[in-house]
């Protein structure tokens, strides 16, 4: 009685399963909605969204919502207007493919019946039922409320009355007719600041509201961390970061629709209930040039009203691929790292925003030049003119996110090697897309079918249907803790995501690889362990491997990904990218060859003009970090293990993980939750419970100075001998007052030999070592009061008189 009991169970389920919901709001449990049939779909009872299988290729389809009066083109060819997609990036066979509501309540999307494309992953004891509701939202209930529903998983569209919160975006589509994933985001921030981030993979930004702009310059504000917005049917969007618009039709009751474009600009688009055609009734960047990535690297945007917008190459450039402007333009030339083999094209009014090596005020044109050519990657350089008459020079990395404006008061000066001779009757090179070369994929499916009789068709679905409910029980159970323990993972480093970034994301495995398995060890702190590794662009580079068990290395992950993401300056380290995968977290960094100023320092092979140099460019950087970036920064750890030298001996700062953003105009009033720094480099405010500012990283700049001066180790007490003859042990800097004491700024040389480390040698010049002296002991007065900014500590060394 048992088995026949089982037995008409499995076949009554089988025989439920066959009948599919047609032209109804609902889906019940045990029913499905079939690719085969273009009428098995689910309409809302006013008649306006529709719910079912859209074609996306020759035989491809997606689960979809959209609105159901079509769109006629100028073929009269109809069009529907998507504003949900489930498996835009998996899209199932024309055949046999089904959307089914299980008797668990789970949601299941299979692709020709045989594998799981895409599920809800919910449980119900009571009968669930699937509705798609007037708004367009599709919403699995049971007796007790909402499972699941689309609303809280937007693809590229927002609808009125669905709230967009912190845990939801927008991601726009590859291209007007792929629907896939495409490289434009619209999303909340960590900071709780709604923006629009460009993102290929390769690089990441952020392009609106525009960069340069503090929240409060952009109208936003940071404070209200419950990160929410939405749309209403009137046309008023609002948000918590206070930003808010109405849409130029504002109070007439139409259809609307906030919509993610692929072209990186979010629209709003209203029309009337009868199928009319959609208009523009608000957008967040009027010129479509200012969109990041639009063109591509190496690519130049230009637009007017009567035209529109329009990508060209630029001169000793070629178009990459014919067919996808954002994969940018190549060179036509074999790039050269030889200084003497630059020339330089100039560009009037043209801007590439973003990738700089550093900022350089006041330079000549002939400097920026020289500088540029120097840097073995730049690429070019921007001169921008203020109405100050400050004239500001930008070598550039990379040559991304490029356009012309004639509001723009500056050029780009092109740099190529003077081999390439440019053709005589342009100068841009324009291509056209080759649309044509682009077809739609087949999914490549093939089945067969075996002729059996009635009987041995019914045995093989009961076998089937036992099998099948065991394998389904331990499938479920898998994918529950297989999903719950991907959601902690996400969750949990998911902030760290979405810094706005350009450098790439690294996979755990690649870096594993690039490093052969962690062997070569070139360095280590509290926060990790750092490795040489070349990854797959062949570029040797720096792989830190922060602490899995250390909560201090997770912050410090989070401190660097969104701190150096702001910064680009020569005398700066730069970070190539970065890994976070599970709970593994990883920055990769390029190599310096010459390794910390500490492992040069104890190997004695700095000579006096080298020591000279690197106190000039370390102030530099700092000073860059204190007043120049959009925000200022502290670095909290200045000792000679985080300044790195390159094959010149040029120096660079490095490792941020202790840094603190501030915010303009803060500094006075900043609080730090715990000390920060090393034991012998750290300024007396951080043990006196003193507002912490940029004046302790001038300290410990002091403290590095002088132990570059006198070879003498801040760390370990110096015996000295006192003036009743008796030793006592001293600190470096009292050590250093104590040998100078007396002696006035302009006749410090002779104490010099008191203290100056014998290794400098005989030849060097005292005159600049008693500048370093004075400058430090500046920076080491107890009262922060007392000492300079890191940008007057620059004007000193470089001050000739």
């Amino acid at each position: 009685m048992a088995c026949l009991f089982i037995f008409f169970s499995v076949l009554l389920l089988t025989i439920c399963s066959a009948f599919s919901s047609s032209n109804s709001d609902t889906l019940r449990e045990g029913a499905f909605l079939s690719v085969e049939k273009q009428d098995d779909v689910l309409v809302s009872s006013n008649g306006i969204f529709s719910a079912g299988f859209h074609p996306v290729g020759q035989n491809a389809y997606c689960f979809a919502i959209w609105f159901n009066h079509p769109l006629y083109n100028y073929q009269n060819v109809t069009s529907r207007t998507v504003v949900w997609m489930t498996n835009r990036d998996e899209p199932v066979y024309e055949k046999v493919s089904k959307l089914s509501l299980q008797k668990d309540g789970n949601l299941v999307l299979t692709d020709a019946g045989r594998l799981v494309i895409w599920a809800t992953d919910t449980a119900s004891l009571s009968p669930a039922f699937l509705y798609l509701h007037d708004n367009g939202n599709l919403m699995l209930n049971n007796s007790k409320g909402v499972l699941w529903q689309s609303f809280d998983s937007p693809t590229d569209t927002l609808l009125p009355l669905q709230l967009f919160t912190k845990s939801t975006k927008l991601v726009s589509s590859r291209s007007e007719s792929n629907f896939s994933t495409g490289f434009y985001t619209f999303s909340f921030s960590d900071n709780n600041l709604l923006n629009l981030i460009f993102d290929n993979s390769e690089v990441s930004s952020v392009y609106w509201p525009p960069p340069w702009l503090v929240s409060w310059e952009a109208g936003r504000s940071t404070y209200n961390n419950s990160r929410v917005a939405m749309l209403n049917s009137l046309g008023n969007f609002s948000s918590s970061d206070d930003f808010t618009f109405l849409a130029t039709d504002y109070g007439s009751i139409l259809q609307r629709r906030l919509r993610m474009d692929y072209d990186g600009n979010i629209r709003l688009y209203s029309r009337t209930n009868d199928g009319a055609e959609w208009y523009v009734s608000w957008e967040a960047i009027p010129d479509p040039c200012k969109i990041n990535g639009i063109c591509g690297v190496n690519g130049l945007c230009t637009y007017d009203y009567s035209s529109g917008r329009k990508c060209s190459c630029l001169p000793g450039y070629k178009m990459k691929n014919r067919t996808d402007w954002t994969k940018g333009c190549e060179p036509k030339f074999n790039p050269s790292c030889n200084r003497n083999d630059s020339k330089f094209i100039r560009l009037f009014s043209v801007e590439f925003y973003g990738y700089d090596y550093g900022f350089f005020p006041n330079y000549t044109l002939s400097q920026c030049e020289q500088l540029c050519s120097s840097l073995c990657n730049c690429k070019g350089f921007q001169y921008s003119f203020f109405n100050t008459g400050i004239i500001n020079c930008y070598p550039k990395k990379l040559l991304l996110n490029g356009y012309r404006t004639p509001s723009f008061f500056g050029d780009l000066y092109l740099r190529l090697p003077n081999s390439y001779h440019l053709p005589q009757e342009k100068t841009l090179e324009e291509f056209s897309l080759e649309c044509s070369d682009v077809t739609a994929q087949e999914l490549n499916r093939t089945y067969s079918k075996k002729h059996e009789n009635q009987s041995v068709k019914l045995l093989l679905w009961f076998v089937t249907g036992v099998g099948g409910f065991q394998l389904i029980c331990f499938v479920s159970v898998c994918s529950f803790l297989f999903i719950r323990n991907q959601r902690e993972a996400r969750d949990h480093i998911g902030g760290y995501l979405v810094a706005a970034t350009g450098f790439k994301r690294y996979s755990f495995d690649e870096l594993k690889k690039a490093t052969r398995g962690f062997k070569e060890e070139i360095g280590r702190g509290s926060g990790g362990i750092v490795y040489k590794g070349v990854p797959s662009d062949d570029r040797v580079a720096a792989v830190k491997r922060l602490n899995q068990e250390d909560n201090q290395g997770e912050a410090e992950f989070l401190a660097e990904v969104n701190t150096i993401g702001r910064l680009n300056h020569m005398h700066l380290m730069e970070m190539w990218g970065y890994c976070a995968e599970g709970k593994h977290r990883l920055l990769v960094y390029e190599y310096l060859e010459h390794g910390s100023l500490k492992h040069n320092l104890s190997s004695n092979v700095l000579d006096w003009k080298k020591m000279f140099e690197i106190a000039v460019g370390t102030a530099k950087g700092l000073a860059y970090l204190h007043e120049e970036c959009l925000e200022w920064i502290l670095h909290c750890d200045v000792k000679p293990q985080n300044i790195l030298l390159d094959s010149n001996y040029s120096p660079k700062v490095a490792d941020f993980g202790l840094s603190k953003l501030l915010k303009r105009g803060e500094l006075n009033n900043s609080r730090f939750s715990r000390i920060r720094g090393t034991r012998g480099y750290m300024a007396p405010e951080w043990v006196s419970n003193q507002p912490i500012t940029s004046k302790v990283d001038v300290y410990s700049y002091g403290i590095v100075v002088l132990e570059m001066l006198t070879g003498k180790s801040p760390t370990t007490d110096i015996k000295a001998v006192d003036e009743t003859g008796k030793t006592e042990n001293r600190g470096l800097v009292s050590w250093v007052r104590e040998n100078i004491k007396g002696s006035s700024s302009d006749e410090i040389e002779p104490s010099l030999e008191k203290i100056m480390d014998p290794s400098m040698g005989e030849e060097c010049d005292m005159m600049k070592m008693a500048k370093l002296l004075v400058v430090a002991m500046k920076c080491v007065e107890e009262e922060k009061g007392g000492r300079p900014t890191m940008s007057q500590v620059v004007e000193m060394l470089q001050d000739n008189h």
